[in-house]
């Protein structure tokens, strides 16, 4: 019973001398920095009645001569698409980003894929992708940090471009009249609840069945079993993908046109492999060296798909091939943290936007780095870059963006100025052309690889 006295004294020790309690005179000296004169009583009445503080901190003078004049643009797309409340932004950017190649293929005013055929796949992937790391570990602790990672994060909707060329390739791409949305694909939190629940459901049976001596031929055959099941949940939501279909449309002459074809020729007639090929995805992550290239494994959503490989390069790189792209009439595929220093209703994202720091009388100044690090800051949002304003000097000072979440109205375009990409641009991809030499001989280095575990924290 000493002994476990002793022991507990100890680690009571132990626990001052590396924790700090807040005692009558740390809590004497707190309460007493609060100096309640008139103006901190005026700001008290004022903050403590107000439920918005993004209003009260909002700085409209920041952005008051910012307009919407873009000297370069590229062709204007004619409707907005609107993902509603689901995290498909990824996919709803990727297929406008290749929305000019089909109009151009096929000669028409306005063209829009649907976004549910691919979504449905998605998932489906994902779901076979999740059981089949549950078999890759069946012998590990179900407590490993692999597998706490995706019992954690589940079944989601994020992804990005090179999720996007893995369903294509193997899927293909549909017109929106060939399947439209429906309730659940235009909000999937409900459906995705339950199939997170299956998920973990079957997993844990497969790892009872492994206790009992099941083998992974055993455990493979009992997951297509589980697929049916997925397949049937995805189709019931979904609607069923046609795997052939015939679109009708009107080209710009006038002419009436019936194409019989399947998802995946439908995809090749307007993605050409020489297009696929030169894409490249750059990121400006300050956590990492710059001019190297990083894969990062199980970052997929399909076994065999491509895992998510990128350069790394400094913005004031980057900007000059965004700007190249544009002046070229091509888009540029763009992610960030859409949220931080957005201005609204004027839709400008610009540092300084809201002041905290004169609302509260304190500081919140972070770098790029350190809001990473700190996760406050990440990559929460995709869209397409589809013009940008220069100086005198040609050097970019705004950026236009188009966005996957309105169909109409204000919110179809956004603003961000050049200083604040460098603060809250993540992702970048473009035609590999418009990079620099550097950038270039960086290409061919072999990938630096981390776990998806370790790389959660940009996203």
């Amino acid at each position: 019973m000493k002994r476990l006295a002793f022991a507990i004294l100890t680690l009571c020790l132990t626990a001052n001398v590396f924790a700090q309690s807040i005692g009558s005179a740390e809590l004497k000296r707190i309460q007493g920095s609060f100096v309640k004169d008139s103006a901190t009583v005026a700001l008290q009445n004022i903050i403590s009645h107000t439920g918005d503080l993004a209003s009260l901190a909002a700085r409209p003078s920041n952005c008051a001569d910012i307009d919407d004049y873009f000297k370069y643009r590229v062709t204007p797309l004619k409707s907005g698409t609107d993902q509603h409340t689901s995290g498909r932004c990824w996919l709803f950017s990727s297929l406008n980003y290749i929305r000019h190649l089909a109009i151009d293929k096929y000669n028409v005013d306005d063209f829009r894929f649907a976004p549910v055929f691919d979504s449905f796949w998605d998932l489906f992937e994902k779901c076979n992708h999740f059981l089949e790391i549950i078999i890759g570990d069946i012998d590990d602790d179900i407590n490993c940090r692999q597998l706490a990672h995706y019992y954690r994060t589940g079944l989601r909707d994020g992804g990005e471009w090179h999720n996007f060329i893995n369903l294509a390739l193997k899927y293909g791409v549909v017109p929106e009249s060939v399947m439209k949305e429906t309730v659940h694909s235009d909000n999937t939190a409900n459906l995705r609840e339950i199939i997170n629940r299956k998920l973990r459901v079957e997993s844990w049976n497969m790892r009872e069945m492994r206790k009992k001596g099941a083998g992974v031929p055993e455990l493979r055959e009992y997951k297509l079993k589980v697929m049916e099941d997925i397949y049937r949940l995805l189709a019931l939501s979904f609607g069923e993908p046609p795997a052939e279909f015939t679109w009708n449309y009107t080209d710009r002459d006038g002419k009436r046109h019936s194409l019989a074809t399947t998802p995946q020729e439908f995809f090749k007639s307007i993605v050409s492999d020489e297009f696929m090929a030169s894409r490249v995805m750059i990121m400006n992550d300050p956590t990492h060296e710059y001019y190297k290239m990083y894969t990062i494994e199980d970052y997929t959503n399909s076994v065999e798909g491509e895992q998510y490989t990128y350069l790394n390069l400094p913005a004031e790189d980057i900007k000059p091939g965004m700007l190249a792209s544009i002046k070229d009439n091509e888009p540029v595929y763009f992610t960030c943290d859409w949220s931080k220093e957005r201005l609204l209703p004027q839709n400008i994202m610009a540092p300084g936007n809201y002041d905290y720091e004169s609302l509260f009388g304190m500081s919140f100044e972070m770098d790029k780095k350190a809001r990473v690090l700190t996760r406050y800051s990440t990559m929460a949002h995709v869209m397409i870059i589809t013009a940008c304003d220069t100086d005198g000097n040609d050097r970019p000072t705004k950026w236009q963006l188009y966005n996957s979440s309105h169909s109409s109205g204000a919110g179809v375009y956004l603003t961000f100025t050049d200083d604040w990409f460098d603060e809250y641009g993540f992702r970048i991809m473009f035609d590999r052309k418009y990079l620099n030499e550097k950038a270039l001989e960086a290409l061919k280095l072999e990938p630096e690889k981390y776990p998806i575990s370790r790389y959660e924290f940009m996203h």
